[in-house]
């Protein structure tokens, strides 16, 4: 939990720098609500028991549950971000940080604006998180969902095809061509040579070169919508190279995402590979983080169809939290804090309790972060121990001799020094040490 609060800090920190405002919704959603928006992934809903009532579910992602509040209460524009768990019945893997109940960190951005900027806004933040986190190389692969209608019509796909295949496509950052070839030929019944022209273009990735040479493919730009979305790409592009962030961006053709929601820019993020341990072991936690642009799903739940353009992106924190705590049990757990506490009250002495208790409501009172061990005669050593442990930089010990001075002696954990302390400087003194502490571990 100490790991997870540090990264909720980081996350929550980069979507306030960038505007947004919090929300929350039920856990539960009417199942129809979120029927008809994950393709084949909608087998993995968790329906509630019929109870005589409505028939609920619980929710799968967060962006559904946003765009119905969205309709329902007659927004606008909202830049939201929203913390919470999902459910997905799925077979939980737990080296590729995949659970059945997990958290999401999404951010969105719905209203009407000009094209590609909110959609390079959220790139940026995915940039930003990651960067932070520190979680070794990566790169951001974007698409368009017109390019892959467009690259499916100009193949030759039926039009009824279109969502099948883009979920077969969807599977080949974790299965090989040859497979996703067959399935879309024997499982689905597509031509073969269809599925060849198929095979041509997924391969293709990288900047302003592979849209050149999209824009040049007579076959490709006969096709209006691909068109349109090679326009998209361009400017998105060019957005993110003013953001600072094209250097971890790449257009990539076989990157489909098989939500149904999904209308413009896709993208997700992926490990690139030198997050590893010290025995050199990669966790296989595949993307960390997704998202795109959705601009009818608030219509769904709209009684007059009210159209609210969206886009965001959402982190998955779960495969993140594989990765650093895998780091943190090859480290020994060594510089990882699970208290905050700031400063040990003891003693040596017998007899003394009350004025621990004593210092303690004076410390708290001042707000800082304190504790004492639970015991009436507690071992020095033992007090001194768990300070060391816990990392509990100062100490203020009461002793008798200090008492009749009317002081306290303050002990650094780190250098063992101690110096005597009048009751009345306290409190100023501690902080004045605290502040010091902080700026040395920010050094």
């Amino acid at each position: 939990m100490a790991i997870r609060e540090g990264v909720f800090s980081v996350i929550i920190s980069c979507f306030k720098r960038h505007g947004a405002v919090s929300i929350s919704t039920p856990v539960f959603e009417l199942k129809e609500t979120l029927l008809g928006k994950y393709g084949e992934d909608q087998k993995l809903i968790y329906d509630l028991a019929d109870q005589g009532g409505e028939l609920l579910s619980l929710r799968y992602d967060l962006t559904v549950p946003f765009a119905r509040y969205v309709a329902m209460n007659k927004i606008k524009t909202i830049k939201r971000y929203h913390i919470d768990r999902v459910y997905r019945r799925d077979q939980p893997r737990m080296t590729l940080g995949r659970y059945r109940e997990f958290y999401q960190c999404d951010f969105d951005i719905a209203g009407e604006y000009d094209p590609m900027i909110p959609d390079a806004e959220c790139v940026r933040i995915v940039y930003e998180i990651l960067s932070q986190l520190d979680l070794g190389s990566f790169i951001i692969k974007v698409n368009h969902r017109n390019v892959l209608d467009g690259m499916f019509e100009a193949c030759g796909v039926p039009p009824e095809k279109f969502r099948s295949i883009c979920s077969s496509v969807d599977k080949l950052d974790k299965t090989e061509w040859e497979e996703v070839k067959k399935e879309m030929v024997e499982g689905k019944g597509l031509e073969e040579a269809v599925a060849d022209k198929i095979g041509e273009y997924v391969k293709l990735s990288g900047h302003f070169e592979l849209l050149e040479k999209l824009m040049s493919d007579m076959g490709l730009t006969a096709v209006a919508s691909a068109r349109a979305g090679l326009e998209d790409m361009k400017l998105l592009l060019h957005y993110c190279e003013l953001f600072g962030v094209l250097d971890k961006v790449s257009f990539d053709l076989s990157l489909a995402r098989g939500l149904d929601y999904y209308t413009g820019v896709i993208y997700e993020a992926i490990l690139t590979g030198d997050a590893t341990m010290k025995d050199g072991e990669v966790p296989a936690v595949g993307s960390v983080a997704g998202g795109g642009r959705y601009d009818g799903l608030v219509g769904m739940f709209d009684p007059k169809g009210q159209h609210v353009p969206c886009v965001g992106v959402s982190i998955g924190i779960e495969r993140v939290f594989s990765i650093l705590e895998s780091r943190a049990k090859e480290a020994g757990g060594k510089g990882i804090r699970t208290v905050e506490t700031q400063v040990m009250v003891a003693s040596g002495q017998k007899n003394l309790l009350e004025q621990r208790m004593k210092v303690c409501t004076l410390l708290w009172n001042a707000g800082i972060k304190t504790e004492m061990l639970y015991k009436r005669n507690p071992k020095l050593l033992n007090q001194f121990q768990y300070s060391e442990r816990e990392g509990v930089p100062l100490l203020v010990i009461v002793g008798e001799e200090e008492t009749v001075k009317g002081g306290v002696k303050i002990r650094d954990t780190h250098t063992r020094e101690e110096d005597f302390v009048e009751m009345a400087a306290l409190v100023p003194e501690l902080n004045k040490r605290l502040a010091e502490c902080q700026h040395s571990e920010r050094v």
